[in-house]
């Protein structure tokens, strides 16, 4: 039981780093536009200062007890040090990784950085230790609507670039292909990180992971 429960944490808090590199790759994309939540992130920051980690760590706080009522539970700790931890992780990121000037190292940071995206969130989600205050909203219409999760992924992350974009965030194509394919993709991603999860551990009931 030990061994699992390290497995699931291993993978929980690898996943929120591999997440935020993934996110602060994209931000220094930034001619083809960052990702939505990041837009909102920036609008905020570019009208009321405070830095784009702070911004999510207090966006993923009102997420959180906004699922919480809804669900009528009060959320894992996972939740609550995801809220916390890819805040700090990608001002940790936007700091070390370096500055991009050409169009086409931009274009393939960007593209990297999406990538990297969809399996940070199918790593730290597959544990099932505590899903993020964003994925916990998508988990919430999944549970409620009855759709895919691609679907309600797609929903949220246009609706939120609209918000950051009303603020001044910084819209671009990369904003909508972020839009449309993060929710494809971890739609194949966390079966996968959570099958391979599985094997690490040597089980194959989805059920120690509950």
């Amino acid at each position: 039981m030990r061994k699992i429960e390290l497995w699931r944490w291993t993978f929980y808090l690898i996943g929120m780093m591999i997440l935020s590199l993934g996110i602060s790759m994209t931000i220094k994309g930034q001619r083809l536009g960052i990702g939505p939540w990041d837009v909102l992130h920036v609008g905020l920051y570019e009208n009321f200062g405070l830095t784009i980690g702070t911004w999510g760590i207090i966006t993923g706080f009102l997420i959180v007890m906004g699922t919480a009522a809804v669900l009528k539970e009060w959320p894992k700790i996972g939740t609550w040090l995801n809220m916390i931890l890819i805040g700090v992780f990608i001002d940790m990121f936007n700091w070390l990784l370096p500055e991009f000037h050409t169009f086409g190292s931009q274009l393939v940071i960007f593209i990297l950085g999406v990538v990297v995206m969809s399996y940070g969130v199918g790593v730290y989600v597959s544990p099932n230790i505590g899903a993020g205050p964003r994925d916990s909203l998508m988990l919430v219409f999944v549970e409620k609507l009855g759709i895919s999760i691609k679907k309600v992924r797609t929903i949220i992350e246009v609706v939120v670039a609209a918000l950051g974009w009303l603020l001044g965030g910084p819209v671009g194509i990369g904003t909508v292909l972020i839009a449309l394919l993060i929710g494809q993709f971890v739609h194949y991603t966390l079966p996968q990180c959570r099958a391979l999860l599985l094997k690490i551990i040597g089980e194959t009931d989805e059920e120690v992971l509950l």
